[in-house]
């Protein structure tokens, strides 16, 4: 397994939860592939611990569907299907229309100034070629609306949806035709919440995100 993530123990988390917590985020963040195979020995040797919490953490995942039991060849990493893709998308859509809704009422004049340098950055990112980079940038342009709400319930909901995100974000910027939308799709959500315009904000989030979905499906089809 070349797959490059360790455990971070939290003294506070079942030895279960942690791996659990482990696994998902490598999983999310492809450094776990879909259709890799989930080897308990070698996962619990790569972890520096005893088959059972892996095994109770390979069970959770399968409940969240990140997982798939394989007759006679054990538990492997989910593929990304069109079907967990419009479930994922339709969620967050209904998310990001409330999160600019909020945002508009509540954003402040240096949240505004730092969400204009997150579009700046990703940009910026555009030129080095790094999907990290430019997945990071992107994240970090959504968190200063998500945290502009000022509102950490809603905060907190979004980000288990974003998480979920990472999988198929991936793909999307592998596409340098849709980065470059990206980049006009983050200019106008920006201008709309800089004039504190409702509607244009909703509307530009939600075509940034249907956006998304097509190019996503089509990167699926393709495979």
């Amino acid at each position: 397994m070349t797959s490059d993530f360790h455990v971070n123990m939290n003294e506070y988390l079942p030895l279960r939860d942690v791996v659990f917590n482990t696994l998902r985020q490598a999983i999310l963040r492809g450094e776990l592939k879909p259709g890799e195979r989930l080897m308990e020995i070698a996962l619990a040797n790569r972890l520096g611990v005893s088959r059972t919490p892996v095994r109770e953490a390979i069970r959770m995942l399968e409940l969240e569907g990140l997982v798939i039991m394989i007759p006679r060849k054990g538990a492997q990493v989910a593929q990304i299907t069109e079907q967990d893709l419009n479930d994922v998308l339709e969620v967050r859509l209904g998310l990001e229309e409330l999160a600019v809704q909020f945002a508009c009422e509540r954003i402040t004049d240096e949240e505004i100034d730092a969400l204009e340098a997150a579009v700046q950055e990703f940009e910026n990112a555009m030129g080095e070629d790094d999907l990290s980079q430019l997945a990071e940038a992107d994240v970090k342009f959504h968190e200063i609306i998500y945290d502009s709400t000022h509102n950490r319930r809603l905060v907190q909901i979004i980000n288990n949806i974003r998480e979920q995100m990472y999988r198929y974000r991936i793909e999307y910027l592998k596409d340098v035709e849709s980065r470059k939308t990206l980049v006009k799709e983050h200019y106008a959500v920006w201008a709309a919440l800089k004039n504190r315009d409702v509607e244009s904000a909703k509307r530009h989030i939600s075509i940034h995100i249907i956006n998304q979905q097509e190019a996503i499906r089509r990167s699926i089809e393709e495979k």
